[in-house]
């Protein structure tokens, strides 16, 4: 008999971890927006619980978009637009300073 209340406990338990477990994982994509300062970790949020009711089918997509944004270089498609400007600048003088060296003279 107490083996039957025993298996029965175990039963729950594991029921309970698996539960929680599984509403803890859903909410993985949220934190981590979060701590990023993610323009949409609201959405992400709800999405994530919908991700419940479509068995996380959605969740890796959570996933991607929630690290996909940095708040020190934005979305991390795109490079520093000052640092890209700065570098083509000094490329295009190179170049006008190697077209200057290379100029052939009229006297010649």
């Amino acid at each position: 008999m107490f083996l039957n209340y025993f298996a029965l406990g175990v039963l729950i338990v594991v029921f309970l971890i698996i539960f929680y477990g599984i509403i803890i994982l859903h909410d993985i994509p949220y934190l981590i927006a979060k701590a990023r300062n993610h323009p949409h970790a609201d959405a992400i949020h709800v999405a994530g619980w919908v991700s419940l009711f479509t068995l996380h089918v959605i969740w890796p997509f959570l996933w991607i978009w929630a690290t996909l944004y940095r708040p020190e270089r934005g979305w991390g498609m795109q490079q520093d637009a000052d640092a890209t400007l700065a570098s083509l600048q000094q490329r295009v003088s190179e170049l006008e300073q190697k077209l200057d060296n290379n100029k052939i003279t009229p006297s010649e």
